[in-house]
């Protein structure tokens, strides 16, 4: 992956969430028994134990739940893209799911495209989604700019 780095382990549990993000859909797999949400993906539901499942489209908004800038980069091949971000996303449709990304300005600008000090707890985030070579995923835009 030449943009993104760090490249998405690919498992038989996850798989669809990336197949829906390369159609620009945001989904979160769900127990078809007891209804719960849950992420990451796994077999059995963590409530019921039930190894019925589905896939729940999410509207694609949240609000960032954490993030840092790291200083210095923590692996030598982000050092180009510093200062970047990582973030935690709460889904506003599933508050109990939260997400890894990244705040960008657009779903295709590069890590660093967003001055940290926009960065805020709470800030309102829209998903993005971006191929990188052979995947697509997803990132995360500020609503209000």
């Amino acid at each position: 992956m030449s943009d993104a780095l760090l490249s998405p382990v690919l498992d038989e549990d996850g798989a669809p969430f990336w197949e829906y993000a390369a159609r620009g859909e945001l989904r979160v797999q769900a127990c078809a028994a007891c209804g719960e949400l849950r992420f990451p993906p796994r077999p059995c539901c963590p409530h019921c134990h039930s190894f019925d499942s589905s896939w729940q489209r999410m509207s694609g908004r949240g609000r960032i739940w954490s993030y840092v800038v790291p200083h210095p980069p923590l692996l030598p091949a982000y050092a180009e893209q510093a200062p970047y971000n990582a973030v935690v996303v709460e889904l506003a449709d599933a508050p109990r799911i939260r997400l890894a990304g990244n705040v960008v300005a657009a779903a295709d600008a590069p890590l660093n495209s967003v001055d940290p000090a926009r960065l805020r707890i709470g800030a309102g985030v829209k998903v993005a989604f971006v191929r990188l070579d052979d995947i697509t995923v997803p990132r995360w835009l500020l609503e209000r700019t």
